[in-house]
């Protein structure tokens, strides 16, 4: 029998070997066991990161990226999992616009974002890929969220979400909503180049953050 930190490390390794079927299994049996769904999720967001570096290395392709998110969208869809985020959800943490930039189509990182956003209590609204700068003040100005994400894989993103940031300034918004940027390329002075509030190259980071701004305004 192996110990439950066993299965915890095994799990991340199914999710890196994109064994759905197994991935699957594991995760209902420490779902039924009494594990945290968030923290499981935590485990299944590391195995994606363990994919993503196989990516980078070039050692996976696009297809094993996408792989991975449907695995990771499966796991979100298991029933304990729905039925704990159904009860949590009544009491909303807090509200986000997200999307990926003008001139980027990858929507995994966003996606795996957005899953981890929602099943911690925020309400999501998801702007999709390949998004205008225009669309991002629009929907900022209709929806009144808390947060606005920007998601981009692409290097040449950084510029995109600059011309996103300085449109909020000239719209006089940008005091009215904070910013973060995802994206494995990004750091803390691509961050300040950007003029956004924080960034992230890992969605269980970026959770982290945008529950301390939550918390600071209910505080404040």
């Amino acid at each position: 029998m192996e110990s439950s930190g066993g299965k915890e490390q095994l799990l991340i390794k199914l999710v890196e070997q994109l064994d759905e079927e197994r991935v699957l299994a594991l995760a209902e049996e420490l779902l039924n066991g009494g594990m945290d769904p968030l923290y499981l999720l935590d485990l299944v967001n590391e195995g994606m990161n363990r994919v993503g570096r196989l990516y980078e290395s070039k050692e996976y392709f696009i297809a094993d990226l996408i792989m991975a998110g449907l695995i990771f969208k499966q796991v979100l869809e298991l029933d304990q999992m729905t039925a704990h985020f159904h009860t949590r959800h009544l009491n909303k943490t807090g509200k986000v616009v997200l999307g990926t930039v003008k001139g980027d189509i990858h929507d995994i990182g966003k996606d795996i974002f957005r899953g981890m956003l929602e099943a911690n209590g925020f309400e999501v609204i998801d702007l999709g890929v390949d998004v205008p700068k225009e669309s991002f003040v629009k929907k900022v100005e209709e929806y009144k969220p808390d947060i606005l994400g920007l998601s981009g894989v692409l290097t040449e993103t950084v510029e995109t979400m600059k011309e996103v940031v300085a449109n909020f300034e000239e719209a006089g918004l940008r005091d009215r909503v904070k910013i973060i940027v995802g994206g494995n390329h990004l750091n803390r002075e691509t961050c300040l180049y950007i003029g956004a509030d924080s960034f992230a190259s890992d969605a269980s980071q970026g959770i982290k953050i945008c529950q301390a701004w939550m918390g600071e305004s209910m505080d404040g």
